[in-house]
């Protein structure tokens, strides 16, 4: 089966980094493996559309190795994306520890309707910390090294859930 619109895609590949611009050998920053291969829904994954199109028609056992540019990957950093934010909002009763408000780290957060999101510390303002709500690949041109593991059909509720159901997907 070949990956179309709509089909289960598992892929294992190694992601490497340059940031644009500059002369520096690309460097790692993600290995998914057949331990953890990375599946998703062809057509609504919200990952860069120049990534989907390159594995466009791609079957099971294809390798591919590409690269995309950070203006067809996440984009240049956006100074609105940089906000300073209230400490209070990140209380103990919120799931949050002093720790992960430290220059450097993630904080894993929500949008108001539920949306998974994160943002990177940048700086404690004292009673405030500023964080960037840019993707942490933004700015960078991405090179892609991998193998196609799976292709499959999405049943109709992984299509109406938007998400991968099963082994390496989402459990209900």
């Amino acid at each position: 089966m070949k990956i179309t619109e709509k089909t289960i895609v598992g892929l294992t590949y190694e992601l490497k980094v340059t940031k644009e611009g500059e002369e520096s050998a690309p460097f790692s920053v993600e290995v998914r493996d057949e331990e953890d291969p990375f599946y998703f829904i062809f057509g609504l994954s919200g990952l860069p559309e120049k990534f989907e199109t390159l594995l466009e028609n791609k079957q099971q056992g294809d390798s591919f190795q590409f690269t995309l540019k950070a203006e067809e990957a996440y984009g240049q950093a956006d100074d609105e994306m940089i906000m300073s934010i209230p400490k209070n909002q990140f209380s103990a009763q919120n799931g949050f520890t002093p720790e992960m408000l430290e220059e450097g780290n993630f904080l894993p957060l929500a949008d108001e309707e539920g949306n998974s999101m994160q943002a990177k510390v940048v700086k404690d303002l004292g009673e405030e910390v500023l964080l960037d709500f840019n993707h942490p690949l933004v700015g960078f041109d991405l090179h892609f090294e991998g193998e196609v593991q799976e292709v499959r059909e999405a049943t109709d509720e992984e299509i109406s859930h938007g998400h991968v159901h099963g082994e390496h997907g989402h459990q209900h």
